[in-house]
């Protein structure tokens, strides 16, 4: 089977992370900027790097984006520019298009105009720190829904030597424990009677309310 391609527009901090990423774990890539001085910066990481307008179809046309699996639109200040590219991208009948938000309103607007998927990176980025900061045990946070969200969380030492049977967290707080991680080995299929030992990471999805008590409930 063959690796899917990826094409990102704009090469900003968002879109070049992306870019090399992806070039990382093999996969071709295009990058498309409008700055020449970023596709030359890019150009030797990804398999092809090109300076074009992004609000021209003609000259996406020309490069075939329509062919590939997914495309990124990662353009960062200039929000119209951002709205215009993806609704280009979908009347020329991209596959998958994610599309980078600036803020709640530009999001909804990609929405309403057929991103099938939106990223915060900036919001995220807070709400990982924030969460960070306010429990130190959460090592990662991510929003899947307006609603629900997936933490890992440090095991803290209250939880140490204690079974998930009797930890009960699913009762307690509405939580479902999804796995365990312990150094290099992910058990995704904890069992009731499972110990968690001491460096054990728990990776947690609940409501967002749920969340936020579990978290209050093991400050250290």
């Amino acid at each position: 089977m063959a690796k899917k391609q990826y094409a990102i527009i704009g090469m900003g901090r968002f879109g070049s992370s992306v870019a090399y990423a992806l070039s990382d774990m093999g996969y071709d890539v295009l990058a498309i900027d409008a700055n020449e001085q970023r596709i030359q910066e890019v150009s030797e990481m990804v398999t092809h790097a090109v300076s074009a307008d992004s609000t021209d179809e003609e000259a996406l046309r020309a490069l075939g984006i329509r062919n590939f699996d997914v495309v990124v639109v990662a353009i960062g200040e200039d929000i119209q520019a951002s709205i215009l590219t993806t609704l280009i991208l979908k009347d020329m009948g991209v596959p998958v298009l994610l599309a980078k938000a600036k803020n709640e309103l530009h999001g909804k607007v990609l929405q309403k105009i057929g991103a099938d998927k939106v990223i915060y990176p900036e919001r995220d980025m807070g709400l990982r720190v924030a969460h960070h900061l306010t429990s130190p045990n959460i090592l990662d946070y991510i929003e899947l829904s307006e609603d629900y969200s997936i933490f890992e969380m440090q095991a803290p030492r209250f939880m140490i030597g204690r079974n998930l049977k009797e930890l009960d967290i699913r009762a307690r707080y509405g939580c479902n424990v999804l796995g365990i991680r312990r150094e290099k080995e992910m058990n995704i299929s904890p069992h009731p009677e499972d110990l968690i030992q001491t460096g054990d990471v728990l990776i947690i999805v609940g409501h967002k309310n749920d969340l936020v008590r579990l978290e209050q409930a093991f400050p250290e």
